[in-house]
């Protein structure tokens, strides 16, 4: 199988993060010839119009490293029944000056945990929509909104469901064939 180079996205900047331990389980779950490196979307300034002529070395490195990579994973936690400000930051900036969209036709999986019961449901479904106007391909499934987080990780951060696990598999094998797929 020819490999793969997936960028993920978390969502969250804090330390203790579920959705970086979310992504870190992705990381240890990879198929053979996949690699996955984890942006750092915390070192992004808040979008501002004005700095399009003279694009910040942070937000050159992020474009850089989405228009690198040959999918895009993103975990997001949910914010006021939506993604998060950082996210959408992040999203704003590598889809802008209009025209020079990195995200352009990228294929995309998403998941989310989340304290809640809804395990992140309507802010991935409010990515799903940003997702269409940067044109961009996102899995339908399997969906990954892992509820009463803070039960299925233990205190360092590493995701301790077994179930979870075996669909964050089944995602990145999914991911892997749509990204081939999408590529003929």
């Amino acid at each position: 199988m020819e490999s793969l180079n997936l960028l993920g996205i978390v969502g969250s900047l804090r330390q203790k993060s579920y959705n970086k331990g979310l992504m870190k389980a992705a990381q240890e779950l990879l198929p053979t010839g996949v690699t996955l490196t984890v942006a750092d979307i915390g070192a992004l300034p808040l979008f501002n119009e004005d700095l399009e002529s003279n694009v910040p070395v942070a937000v050159q490195t992020f474009k850089q490293q989405v228009s690198a990579a040959d999918a895009i994973l993103i975990a997001t936690p949910e914010y006021n029944y939506s993604m998060p400000g950082v996210l959408k930051n992040a999203l704003d900036w590598a889809s802008r000056p209009y025209g020079d969209n990195s995200f352009d036709s990228k294929p995309a999986a998403l998941m989310g945990a989340s304290v809640g019961m809804l395990g992140t449901a309507r802010a991935q479904y409010h990515l799903r929509q940003t997702l269409v106007f940067l044109n961009m391909h996102p899995l339908n499934r399997p969906e990954i909104m892992v509820s009463s987080a803070h039960k299925n990780f233990d205190a360092e951060g590493n995701l301790t469901n077994e179930q979870t696990k075996q669909f964050i598999t089944q995602m990145l094998q999914a991911l892997v064939e749509w990204t081939h797929r999408l590529s003929k």
